[in-house]
């Protein structure tokens, strides 16, 4: 007699297969992982790409290698680090897939109605800009710091970096953008005197 997985109906509850439980476990870890997580790989993906619709295409591309590989997330505590991985690298894949047409920004002005509507909004995108323009040995660290809430040893462990280098990368990048706040201040008090 060849193994089957369908029994026949006896009445009695089935005996759980092991293939079941295994396939159960996995389910209900991975549901753990994205109930606890969804909102801050969001937020992450969203920093990276600006777009709230290609943050969802790389989270669900993350969640989706994540369910593929998540028997070898041995670690609970390191499932955090582990999707920002998963984040950064299908954020990277993104840019190898795809040819960017490159246009000049000045040919099309902005009307009023398209213009960024409170202070706080420029703010934000202001720190943004110049975080963009941060190198990238500095920005990712500071995103991660900022937007993951990785501690600096954690940084490094995902980074693949000593602790020290990457805290003197938070240092410099936090120098820059305070340094750039200090000119676009002064450039501001000169335009107003």
């Amino acid at each position: 007699m060849g193994f089957s997985l369908f029994r026949k109906k006896t009445g009695k509850e089935p005996v759980p297969s092991p293939v079941n439980e295994g396939m159960a476990d996995k389910q209900k870890k991975y549901e753990a992982l994205v109930h606890a997580l969804h909102g801050d790989i969001y937020r992450y993906a969203y920093w990276l790409c600006r777009d709230p619709h290609v943050a969802e295409d790389l989270v669900q591309e993350t969640y989706l290698r994540a369910w593929r590989a998540i028997d070898s997330l041995v670690d609970d505590k390191a499932a955090k680090p582990w999707l920002i991985t998963i984040l950064r690298r299908e954020n990277a894949r993104r840019f190898e897939r795809k040819r960017f047409d490159l246009i000049d920004l000045d040919e099309f002005p902005q009307s009023d109605d398209e213009a960024l509507h409170s202070e706080q909004e420029m703010e934000h995108e202001w720190l943004r800009r110049h975080i963009a323009r941060l190198p990238e040995e500095y920005q990712e660290p500071l995103l991660l710091q900022v937007i993951g809430g990785f501690s600096g040893e954690e940084i490094a462990q995902q980074l693949g970096l000593n602790k020290n280098t990457v805290m003197t990368r938070l240092f410099r990048a936090r120098n820059q953008i305070r340094e750039a706040m200090a000119s676009t201040a002064q450039q501001r008090g000169h335009g107003n005197g």
